[in-house]
């Protein structure tokens, strides 16, 4: 196979904004073949994007060369060439959508390209029919869900029919069965088109079709290697602070935990590591196995949740919404939508791309004003116009992309905007501010800065330390870790389940079942804008037939269990984290010798 593109000790460094110059990427030489499937991982600001940006010809390299299918990407006549063979698919797909329509915004790309009128309608037609928006031909794209906006970006790229595409955290704002069905498309774009795809994730279980994986940090390539070779070194990846998949993390601890060794590439694909679950489990002493169960009992003891009170803080009782009501583009986002949610808990809200669960949100402090049916909260009723500035005191919302709502001069500023719009002393203003920046991390240097000088993670904090500085009795977060690495998605998380602690009620809107499972006291549902169903993560995800209805998955754990029940006589399949799945395979070998 010939190298499609060719990268060769590149490096690259951001000038300007005031700061030191910064070496995005340092020394990268990468060769990339025709029709070959490559992903790179990475923490945010490692040097994934940047990457990709350079292999696009959106910057050019410091040092080094880039070659696309033998254009130099330096050579200003070849870049309109090497944009119309890479196309690449941003992690916020606002920022690539120009149309007014959704098919206008598929057909401007081609358009671009030239196209006969013909060939732009088959292609666009056939991109939409990909990603399932064929409905949505017609509808304004800012009426689409975050979700459906991702397939739209991703629909648009396709419609240019790329030889290369490039995926820069873009299936991020995908539920797990839309992003599955992307993976699917990908694999046969791969296989029947002969695309070269480069995916940039932090998903894992896509890293497995890949063929090659490249692991940056801070601008480098740490290591390369086939999905098995990468993944065999766990310890390096989660030193990095990434993930492995389910069934190898599950594979890891049992191997931790019975003192039992796991081959070489035995735990990357979820066949071998059952089987070498198996076996260490039947290996492990008795001694080892009552170790191993005082570790599990003592870590869901130090894990264990606050009750929730029984005191109601938000009632929504027979809730509808339609998007352009009364014209030929209406479109029903919520009918007859009714739950409680109770003070302290905490709330996860589910459901495919489109269920309605930002619109849903939007309700809960006047961003959207009810058209039938009431919602109230704490007692305040959020259709009245005297009524909802009282609510936004109480309630927080933080958007998909929090950072998009810091505004102000310095951080401090920004922290501070929302407590001085509420008529506070300066002296509890900046109390505040302090308290609120501690709670995220953020540091007296970084309050002095400009919030556009901080990286991408640090934003979200003051995003979020923002609305933390109004001490809002509820908190309502709208997918606050999409495009994270783990390690800033379990810190962005781990300030939720804090509030929680402190009393705070969270609604936590989100596609991870893991992170809903790990964190929730009950799970809400959506399902074509209607309640599909209310319980605790253990009622809502054993119910695989109702889930299946809501075009929801099994949790990765509970699915991997699953193939394992025959096996292991005893296995409790209502565990849908990594450490619970492993909690109840060392429960069940335990009782199964007696221990």
């Amino acid at each position: 196979m010939e190298h499609f593109i060719d990268i060769n000790e590149v490096s690259y460094v951001y000038q300007g904004g005031g700061q030191n110059p910064l070496l995005a990427v340092d020394d990268v030489s990468i060769a990339i073949e025709q029709g070959s499937h490559v992903a790179i991982l990475g923490r945010n600001g490692s040097g994934k994007s940047t990457l990709a940006r350079l292999i696009n010809a959106l910057e050019l390299p410091s040092k080094g060369t880039v070659v696309v299918s033998g254009m130099l990407t330096s050579d200003d006549e070849q870049v309109w060439n090497i944009r119309s063979r890479c196309g690449m698919v941003f992690q916020n797909p606002d920022n690539q959508i120009v149309g007014t329509t959704v098919e206008e915004d598929v057909a401007f790309g081609p358009e671009n390209l030239g196209y006969p009128q013909p060939k732009i309608r088959e292609a666009v037609d056939e991109s939409l029919k990909f990603v399932g928006l064929e409905a949505y031909a017609e509808h304004a794209p800012h009426l689409l869900s975050g979700g459906q906006k991702q397939k739209l970006a991703i629909a648009g790229i396709l419609a240019m029919k790329p030889s290369c595409l490039i995926l820069d955290e873009a299936t991020s704002m995908l539920d797990p069965n839309s992003r599955r069905d992307f993976m699917a498309l990908i694999n046969r774009l791969i296989c029947e088109e002969g695309m070269t795809v480069i995916n940039i994730t932090h998903n894992m279980e896509e890293v497995l079709a890949a063929d090659m994986v490249y692991l940056m940090s801070e601008g480098r390539i740490v290591s390369s290697g086939t999905p098995g070779q990468i993944f065999d070194q766990v310890a390096l990846v989660k030193s990095l602070g990434l993930d492995v998949p389910t069934h190898t993390d599950i594979a890891h601890q049992i191997s931790d935990l019975t003192h039992q060794q796991l081959r070489p590439l035995e735990a990357v694909e979820a066949e071998t590591a059952g089987t070498a679950i198996v076996r260490m489990l039947d290996n492990a002493s008795p001694e080892a196995l009552s170790s191993a169960v005082a570790q599990v009992k003592a870590a869901a003891e130090a894990n264990a949740r606050p009750q929730p009170q029984t005191e109601t803080v938000i009632t929504v009782a027979n809730l509808d919404y339609t998007y352009s009501s009364g014209t030929a583009m209406a479109r029903k986002a919520l009918e007859d939508v009714s739950f409680t949610v109770y003070r302290g808990e905490l709330l996860g809200v589910m459901g495919q791309s489109g269920s309605g669960k930002s619109t849903l949100i939007q309700h809960l402090n006047g961003l959207l004003r009810t058209q039938s049916g009431s919602v109230h909260v704490i007692g305040l009723d959020a259709s009245s116009n005297e009524d909802i500035p009282k609510i936004r005191q109480k309630l927080g919302l933080l958007f998909q992309y929090p950072e998009h709502q810091l505004f102000e001069e310095t951080v401090f500023q920004d922290i501070a905007f929302g407590p001085r719009r509420m008529g506070l002393e300066m002296t509890e203003i900046e109390q505040r501010v302090l308290a609120a920046a501690r709670i995220v991390g953020l540091t007296d240097e970084e309050l002095d800065r400009s919030p556009f000088e901080l990286s991408g993670g640090q934003k979200r904090r003051a995003a979020i330390a923002g609305v933390l500085a109004m001490k809002p009795q509820i908190l309502v977060l709208d997918e606050p870790a999409a495009g994270l690495d783990p390690a800033g998605r379990d810190e962005i998380l781990g300030y939720a389940n804090h509030l929680r602690i402190m009393g705070v009620t969270v609604i936590l809107v989100s596609h991870s079942m893991e992170d809903i499972a790990r964190l929730c006291d009950r799970v809400l549902v959506l399902n074509n804008g209607r309640v599909h169903t209310i319980g605790t993560p253990s009622e809502v995800f054993t119910d695989e037939r109702e889930l299946n209805e809501a075009g929801l998955p099994l949790p990765m754990s509970a699915s991997f269990l699953k193939k394992l029940a025959d096996r292991i006589p005893g296995l409790q399949l209502s565990s849908f984290t990594s450490d619970d799945a492993a909690a109840a395979l060392i429960r069940a070998a335990a009782a199964q010798k007696g221990v």
